[in-house]
């Protein structure tokens, strides 16, 4: 039997009514990935223990035992923790690294159930846009492998997006799940900060990070984002609030709804594809109900450099303690001893580390450094907080926000890599929700000329995911490009 274009709920009643067992449906996976995932490069590795877990799901399964996943197959992004898999955040720092615990989110996927394929490959410590700063190499987009899948989350979206996994867990820093999931055609879902536990995450920016689920439709993305979602005591961040039955509640009927345009958005330079199909969905809305209405985030011109010297200087902060002495990577000092201690340091840091996280160090260690603090660091967390007023009045006007999630489709391997800045503006339609900490989600709306998918960001205000749920529902019914997987899978 063919797994590789069902979706999550249609998996789970295919386990439920015995019709397969779940180590017939890990093996379809495993196998897929051995032969299919060579050239792709979106897994870092599989688990030894895949098997076991469906085995010891199925035996569940025949004693009538319930799970939200039970025997479902799921693949997690190498930055989160897992007991005794390795854990490496695509990085030469950490290779090797097998943590004794496992983090929240993965905890909480497996209490429910879930068999963990393996972990999927990513931008280096989650640092790029377009999982070309990986230790372990590029990840390809299915849909064209001479183009990039997009990052920090390459791996999770491409993974399924070819039909190596039903499901997967990326995180998204400043769109780092919403980003590859539109250059790659899946659903990506970032949630409100503080609806998921970052404990047990490998840390980037932790006023930023947060993990969510890539999958192929937003029921799916509704049903992880439940299962994920909650109170932690690991995490002092996460919030008390009750977690709703998102899934079970969507209504894709917008009567009543008011979906805001972004003026600043539309203002940008859009490619003709992606303008096309924000064009589509502005008019897919309005059929299932929505007044469309325009609002105005004047600041969110501001967004990139905002959230760069924000990024950065958290990086700089968590990034501290890999010096070799208490964690991560230590050079070769037998062959030749250190001259110093700041010969030590700098050996096992400079090695351990690629470019681009050598990077965002230093921009973020000089934006926090004496002299500088009040200039960057300080003056960019007064405008993060005008930026949040700005959206809070923004919700006043409307429900959700519907906008483009980059300015271009996925764009060619190598074309961006040599220039920093060409790249780091790739993320001026995300990083805002990671500001202001609201959830955003990107939905498959249609291809490009090329043939390569082009998503659109929905954004609500905190705490309010059902509406995007929803909105993300409708524009799925009536885009409905989910005809089948790329060439080749």
């Amino acid at each position: 039997m063919e797994f590789k274009n069902k979706s999550v709920f249609e998996l789970k009643e295919l386990l439920e009514k015995k019709t397969v067992t779940s180590v017939e449906m890990t093996k379809y996976f495993l196998d897929r990935i051995e032969s299919l995932d060579q050239d792709l490069n979106a897994y870092i590795q599989v688990s030894d223990k895949a098997l076991d877990e469906a085995k010891k799901a199925d035996d569940k399964i025949q004693a009538g035992e319930k799970g939200r996943l039970l025997g479902v197959p799921v693949g997690i992004k190498d930055l989160l923790c897992t007991r005794g898999i390795q854990t490496t955040a695509a990085s030469k720092m950490l290779e090797g690294f097998v943590p004794p615990y496992s983090a929240t989110v993965v905890e909480k996927l497996q209490s429910e159930g879930a068999v963990v394929l393996g972990k999927l490959n990513l931008d280096e410590f989650a640092m790029g846009s377009s999982n070309e700063n990986s230790y372990f190499g590029a990840v390809k987009n299915p849909w064209n492998k001479e183009y990039v899948s997009g990052g920090s989350s390459g791996g999770s979206a491409a993974a399924v997006a070819a039909g190596l996994a039903p499901v997967t867990i990326g995180t998204d820093t400043g769109g780092s799940i919403r980003q590859p999931a539109s250059f790659c055609g899946v659903v990506g879902m970032k949630p409100t900060y503080g609806r998921v536990s970052r404990y047990g995450i490998v840390a980037f920016a932790s006023s930023l990070d947060q993990a969510g689920p890539l999958s192929r439709t937003v029921k799916d993305a509704a049903l992880i984002s439940e299962v994920i979602s909650g109170f932690d005591e690991n995490d002092s961040t996460t919030s008390e609030r009750s977690v709703p039955q998102w899934s079970a509640s969507i209504n894709e009927s917008l009567k009543g709804k008011k979906v805001g345009l972004v003026k600043e958005y539309f203002e940008s330079k859009l490619h003709e594809s992606v303008q096309e199909q924000m064009d589509r969905a502005i008019e897919f809305v309005k059929e299932a109900g929505a007044e469309v209405v325009e609002v105005s985030l004047s600041l969110s011109r501001l967004a990139i450099p905002v959230y760069y010297m924000v990024a950065t200087s958290e990086a700089s902060s968590n990034l501290a303690r890999y010096d070799g002495v208490r964690y991560g990577y230590r050079s070769n000092f037998d062959e030749k001893p250190a001259s110093s201690l700041d010969d030590f340091y700098e050996r096992n840091r400079g090695e351990g580390f690629g470019s681009e996280v050598k990077r965002r160090i230093m921009l973020g260690t000089y934006a926090l450094s004496s002299g500088y603090y009040d200039a960057y660091y300080k003056k960019a967390g007064q405008i993060r907080r005008l930026l949040a007023e700005q959206f809070q009045k923004a919700f006043e006007k409307c429900d959700v926000l519907m906008g483009p999630v980059t300015a271009t489709p996925a764009f060619k391997l190598g074309d961006r890599i040599s220039d920093p800045l060409e790249m780091y503006l790739n993320d001026i339609f995300t990083t805002s929700a990671n500001l202001v900490g609201i959830p955003g989600m990107s939905v498959p709306m249609g291809f490009s000329k090329e043939g390569l998918p082009v998503g659109v960001q929905l954004m609500s205000s905190s705490f309010s995911e059902q509406v995007l749920f929803d909105v993300g529902s409708a524009l799925e019914q009536r885009a409905d490009i989910w005809k089948g997987l790329p060439n080749g899978y």
